[in-house]
């Protein structure tokens, strides 16, 4: 298994690295920068414009400025944010709690009504139940996720039962004790990750429904049922572990459109992440913040498809990661 995870690991470099040159290489074709922004500015002087742009060696040719983005970015430095004024790993660092926070909840939500509801819809093939269960699956799958954000902004506007947008209370924030605070997070967190969670659940319901329906069919379920045991633990204790197997592997990959989805909620919803980040820095041209984000992003979702694998491995004996 070690000689497994030192082969991915060792796959991580040259794919951040034509991640990242790729990426420069977008941001050099956009017409102008950051500070061709500042020039019509009268309070900004040409001569200090001129030792703004020489500082962030944006007028150097496209190799020069990648090397030289490159050689701090292996130091663990990804520069100087023109726009917020930051260290650009400080402002990914503030950010990249807050998608990882949406995301994950999402992701609970997703596996925790995703298996109970798939299972049941697999033990009673051809019911009300069953029907029930892929509607839900249908609609969250054909549902825009966008749409569905927007839905659910109106709906919070309209009840008022939730907020609209953003991740805390703008106003009484500070005058929360900390079990307050933590249940202000949690009430500002419902509905972007029901919104992110919806597709989700829905392809691992239909998923995880198909996977019973072939595994209640095999032998040694009919064999365990032959021995006299309780239908719960024929599901539960022989059906289910087989059937999960193909989740797990989705597992990792589910991540990316996690992380997308994640992404497009966050920028309707206002939620404080790494999107809204990347968002304003890639219409503000702030080029460090987008590489930063970009390559942070990268080793996220490569680091998640290990994860899976690893667990896979662990899960299923049979499968050999050597």
């Amino acid at each position: 298994m070690w000689t497994y995870v030192a082969r991915r690991l060792l796959a991580i470099p040259p794919l951040l690295l034509a991640t990242s040159f790729l990426t420069h290489c977008l941001l050099a074709a956009a017409p102008g920068d950051y500070f061709s922004r500042l020039e019509d500015n009268p309070a900004i002087s040409a001569e200090y414009l001129a030792a703004l742009r020489a500082q962030a060696n944006v007028d150097g040719g496209l190799l020069a400025r990648y090397w030289a983005w490159l050689t701090h970015a292996v130091q663990g430095d990804f520069g100087h944010s023109f726009h917020f004024d930051l260290e650009v790993f400080t402002l990914i660092g503030e950010r990249l709690g807050n998608t990882l926070l949406l995301s994950s909840s999402a992701l609970v939500l997703a596996w925790g009504l995703a298996l109970p509801l798939g299972v049941l819809a697999g033990v009673k093939q051809g019911t009300w139940i069953d029907k029930a269960v892929g509607f839900i699956s249908f609609m969250g799958l054909s549902v825009p996720r966008v749409f569905f954000a927007l839905l659910m902004v109106m709906f919070a506007a309209s009840t008022g039962w939730f907020p609209t947008g953003g991740m805390r209370d703008p106003i009484d924030w500070d005058d929360f004790t900390p079990w307050e605070q933590w249940v202000d997070v949690a009430h500002h967190t419902v509905l972007p990750a029901l919104v992110v969670g919806t597709t989700q659940m829905a392809r691992y319901m239909r998923q995880m429904r198909a996977e019973m329906v072939e595994t209640l069919g095999k032998d040694f379920v009919r064999t365990a049922r032959a021995k006299g045991l309780a239908p719960w633990e024929v599901v539960w204790k022989h059906a289910f572990g087989n059937a999960i197997n193909p989740l797990i592997t989705l597992f990792g990959y589910s991540l990316a459109a996690l992380l997308t989805g994640a992404f497009l909620v966050e920028v309707v919803f206002g939620w404080p992440g790494l999107a809204t980040l990347t968002v304003d820095a890639v219409f503000s041209q702030d080029e460090p913040v987008v590489m930063g984000s970009v390559v942070m992003a990268t080793v996220m979702l490569v680091l998640g498809n290990l994860a899976a694998d690893l667990l896979l491995g662990l899960v299923d004996p049979r499968i050999s990661l050597e």
